[in-house]
């Protein structure tokens, strides 16, 4: 017994060994190409940190000082304004041309989404906000209920109807789902497809009972059901 642990040993070892060799072999023979890895890894996390640091951060911040005006112009229905900039201060066209890559960018597509809806501009609206994204699920459930909105206004239910039902699940609460389960809801009905709008109908009063749309949505579940 002994003999035969004596010789696992002696194998155990020998492998590592021809192991160690092998690696040192593809070390000498490929030190070149290692070397030249090495150099365009160190370059890529380099030219991040340097493009992120000493670019897009000042970018950003520079950014955002033009776009607070724009902002202020949104919240006081001074719509022009908020797109076109006021001579001192950019509007949100100008902010997406000269700051693309920023979040400022990718914010002011959102808010010309939702001023172009205001304006009747239902095709602009929905290119803008098209091309906005977020991780703030709430603004993010929003701007698919403003596309919602607007391809209702442009008779495109099934689309309409996407949009509701993406931005009722995108973030499951009690406050926008059910308000995005009811477009969607009414729009199926607009649609003549009374069985779906009840189905959404129905999940306003089994999960969100408590919500505003909640609380008088039997009249809505009695009317579908009439109707099917």
């Amino acid at each position: 017994m002994a003999k035969k642990n004596k010789e696992h040993e002696e194998e155990v070892i020998v492998d590592v060994v021809e192991s160690y060799n092998k690696t040192q072999q593809y070390l000498e023979d490929n030190q070149k190409n290692l070397s030249i890895i090495g150099i365009i890894l160190i370059a890529v996390v380099g030219g991040y940190f340097g493009f992120t640091q000493l670019y897009l951060q000042p970018l950003e911040a520079e950014a955002r000082e033009q776009m607070w005006k724009a902002e202020q112009y949104f919240e006081k229905d001074s719509l022009d304004l908020a797109i076109y900039g006021d001579g001192n201060y950019f509007g949100f066209e100008t902010i997406i041309d000269e700051y693309g890559m920023t979040e400022s960018a990718n914010l002011a597509h959102y808010y010309l989404g939702v001023i172009h809806y205001k304006k009747g501009e239902y095709e602009l609206a929905i290119r803008q906000l098209e091309d906005f994204s977020s991780s703030d699920v709430m603004v993010s459930s929003v701007a698919k209920g403003v596309m919602g909105d607007s391809y209702v206004a442009l008779e495109d239910y099934d689309h309409a109807v996407t949009e509701y039902l993406r931005a009722a699940k995108d973030n499951e609460n009690n406050f926008t789902t059910p308000i995005y389960l009811k477009k969607a809801a009414l729009t199926y009905e607009t649609m003549g497809e009374y069985k779906k709008a009840l189905n959404s109908f129905n999940e306003i009063k089994n999960k969100y009972p408590q919500s505003q749309e909640g609380r008088n949505i039997d009249k809505y579940i009695a009317r579908a059901e009439g109707k099917m």
